[in-house]
């Protein structure tokens, strides 16, 4: 069955979307690296805390760096930036929407929707 262009542009590599699917050796890498974004690491020491084959970690990496979720420098490995502070606004917008949930608003999507930019368009520039 034919999708539209849009829903064609939200897939991502994997077909889900800009994130990892749960479970997957992408998955495992870059929730350990998310969970360290002050630190660094080599592939041995990635392959040591996520239990992922060696053989698989180089090439999982690879593909993350080209989706701009991990850094690379010499031999070591660490979450960009970028995806740190994805993390952070999403967690924001969540908190913020929680607590105008909890004052009895009701957000107009639609209304949002119309001037929404996704930044992962401008990625690049």
């Amino acid at each position: 069955m034919p999708i539209s262009e849009d829903r064609f542009k939200k897939l991502g590599g994997d077909g889900n979307g800009d994130s990892p699917t749960l479970g997957t050796n992408a998955a495992k890498i870059l929730s350990f690296l998310c969970n360290h974004p002050d630190e660094a690491f080599t592939q041995s020491e990635i392959v040591a805390e996520t239990n992922v084959k060696a053989g698989s970690v180089c090439p999982t990496l690879i593909r993350l760096r080209e989706r701009g979720r991990v850094d690379h420098r010499g031999k070591y490995w660490r979450v960009s930036d970028h995806d740190e502070a994805v993390s952070a606004a999403t967690g924001h917008a969540a908190a913020a929407l929680a607590i105008r949930e909890i004052n009895g608003e009701i957000p107009q999507m639609d209304e949002w929707q119309d001037h929404a930019v996704d930044p992962r368009e401008y990625r690049h520039e």
